[in-house]
């Protein structure tokens, strides 16, 4: 059974605010979400492939400066 985490779960692991993550999904940046009843969910699983994505070892890496943006 997969458990879910919601924006807020996301918003303070990375703090960030809850309005960033809706505005990277509205963009359609971030990480992957799925929506259920009408609530946004967060599998772990994506949320940890989001970060392995932007990983950084120094400041001239690619992801280093990035700010998610629409592509």
């Amino acid at each position: 059974m997969t458990i879910f985490m919601n924006q807020i779960d996301v918003s303070r692991r990375w703090k960030v605010s809850a309005r960033t993550l809706e505005r990277w999904r509205w963009l359609g940046i971030g990480p992957k979400f799925v929506k259920i009843g009408g609530r946004v969910k967060y599998r772990p699983e994506d949320i940890e492939a989001y970060e392995r994505d932007h990983l950084c070892q120094c400041t001239s890496d690619e992801h280093y400066f990035d700010h998610p943006k629409a592509a």
